[in-house]
C-alpha cells in the first residue's frame, strides 16, 4: 500500500546533490506559535528568521543564496526530525514541522505552456467535463492539428498562419490561443499564505470525478521581476470543471489545499542557474490505495515559451507585484491512462500518494484528501503579521 512515509527522509527528499545548493524553506515553530524562515544545512534545519523575517523578504535580497548559506541563527532540530514530524497523522504538535517554502508571495501559474498537454485542454474542452468521450476527441484532435506542435513559437508568424488555418476549419479553440498566441496564460492558483507542503494532504474538490497532477517547475520571483530561485509544485487541476467551462478555472484550481509546493526553494547560485532551470526533467508517480501506479515525466526543454519571457508576461510596467511571487510554469504532463472503464483516463481517488521530483530540486510528496476533508487553512497573511510584530521581528 502507498505511504508518505518513505518519502519523508533526507535521502529522498533532498537534491540529488544534496546539501550543495543553498536550500531554504518554513517550518512551524509550536513554543513561538508560527512559523520560521529556515536554511537546510550540513548541521540541521538553521531558524534564520532573525535575517529575513519571510520567503517574501529573503528573495528580496540582493544575494539570497549567501544569506542561506551564511546567516547566523538557531539550530531547531534535524532535517530527519522535522521530515518525521510532517506526516500529519503522527505529527507532535509540541515539535517543529516543516511547510510549503512560500508566504507573502503571489501564487501565480502559467497554463498550456506545452503543446502535449495543451492538446489535452483542447480536450476537455470539447469533451464539455465529461471523460469518456476523451479517448475519441483525442485522436480528431490529433487529425486536425496535423502532427508535432514542439516546434512551434507562440506569437510567430507560423502560428499565426496555423491560427488561420484552424479558424476557417472551425476548430480553433481558447486554448490553443493562449498556447500559441502572443500571450500567455496567467492565473491566479491560489491566495497568499494557503500552498501545503512535502509530506502534506493536497485537496480535490468533492464534487469532481475527472481530475489530475500537474507536475511543474515553480520560479520564485523578487518584486522586480528578477528570477530568485525555484522549487517544485503541484498544480492540481478538476479537468471537468474547466471543461464544463473556462469560467470555472477558479473553481478548478483554487480549492482547499490544492496548491502544494515544496520541499524547499533551491536559490540562483554558482550550483543553480537558470539554464539549469531550462534543463530540469520533472517526473511524477501516483500511488493508489487500490494498487494502480501512474508515472510520467515533464521536460522543461520541451516548454514553448522560456521561463524567463514567463515572468515578463507576468510583472513589469503593467502589473507590479509588491511582495513578488511564485509562478508554476506549466506541465506537459496530461495522464490519460485508464484508471476504471476503458476510454475514461485517469482521476484520483482520495489516498493516492502524488510524488513529484526533480534531481536538482529533490521530491515533494503528498497524498489526495478531498478538500473538504484535508486540515482547514487558519493562519493567513494577518496571523503571520501579528505573530511576527509579538516576536519583535517587524522591522
Amino acid at each position: 500500500m502507498a505511504s508518505l512515509t518513505s518519502y519523508l527522509t533526507p535521502t529522498a527528499t533532498l537534491p540529488k546533490d544534496g546539501l550543495a545548493g543553498a536550500l531554504a524553506g518554513r517550518a512551524w515553530r509550536p513554543e513561538v506559535g508560527g512559523p520560521s524562515l529556515v536554511a537546510i544545512r550540513a548541521g540541521g534545519v538553521i531558524d534564520i528568521t532573525s535575517t529575513a523575517q519571510t520567503m517574501r523578504d529573503l528573495a528580496e535580497m540582493e544575494e539570497p543564496a549567501k544569506i542561506v548559506r551564511e546567516a547566523p541563527g538557531e539550530r531547531i532540530g534535524s532535517l530527519e526530525d522535522l521530515l518525521a514530524n510532517t506526516l500529519e497523522e503522527t505529527r507532535n504538535n509540541n515539535l517543529p514541522w516543516l511547510l510549503a517554502p512560500a508566504d507573502l508571495q503571489a501564487v501565480k501559474a502559467a497554463g498550456v505552456t506545452f503543446p502535449r498537454s495543451m492538446l489535452e485542454r483542447v480536450i476537455e474542452e470539447q469533451a464539455k467535463g465529461a471523460p469518456e468521450k476523451a479517448e475519441a476527441i483525442r485522436l480528431q484532435v490529433n487529425r486536425q492539428l496535423g502532427g508535432d506542435l514542439k516546434n512551434l513559437v507562440p506569437g510567430s508568424p507560423q502560428a499565426a498562419e496555423l491560427k488561420k488555418t484552424l479558424i476557417e476549419q472551425g476548430a480553433w479553440s481558447q486554448y490553443l490561443e493562449v498556447g500559441i498566441g502572443p500571450d500567455a496564460e496567467i492565473f491566479t492558483k491560489c491566495q497568499p499564505m494557503a500552498a501545503v507542503g512535502h509530506g502534506m494532504s493536497a485537496g480535490l474538490h468533492p464534487n469532481s470525478v475527472w481530475n489530475n497532477p500537474e507536475p511543474e517547475v515553480v520560479l520564485v520571483v523578487s518584486s522586480k521581476g528578477r528570477i530568485a530561485g525555484a522549487t517544485l509544485g503541484n498544480d492540481v487541476n478538476l479537468r471537468d470543471f474547466e471543461g464544463r467551462s473556462a469560467l470555472l478555472l477558479s473553481k478548478a484550481k483554487d480549492n482547499n489545499a490544492s496548491t502544494v509546493l515544496g520541499p524547499f526553494v533551491r536559490y540562483l547560485d554558482e550550483t543553480f542557474t537558470l539554464d539549469s532551470i531550462r534543463r530540469i526533467e520533472v517526473s511524477l508517480k501516483v500511488e493508489g490505495e487500490d494498487g494502480f501506479e501512474l508515472s510520467g515525466r515533464s521536460s522543461m526543454a520541451e516548454i514553448a515559451r522560456d521561463p524567463a519571457d514567463l515572468v515578463k508576461q507576468m510583472v513589469g510596467r503593467h502589473h507590479q507585484y509588491p511582495d513578488g511571487a511564485v509562478l508554476f510554469l506549466g506541465t506537459m504532463f496530461a495522464p490519460v491512462k485508464d484508471r476504471g472503464a476503458k476510454g475514461q483516463g485517469f482521476t484520483h481517488k482520495p489516498g493516492d500518494v502524488v510524488t513529484i521530483a526533480a534531481p536538482e530540486l529533490g521530491c515533494l510528496a503528498s497524498v489526495m484528501r478531498l478538500s473538504t476533508e484535508a486540515p482547514v487553512w487558519a493562519f493567513g497573511t494577518g496571523a503571520l503579521m501579528r505573530n511576527l510584530a509579538r516576536r519583535g521581528l517587524l522591522k
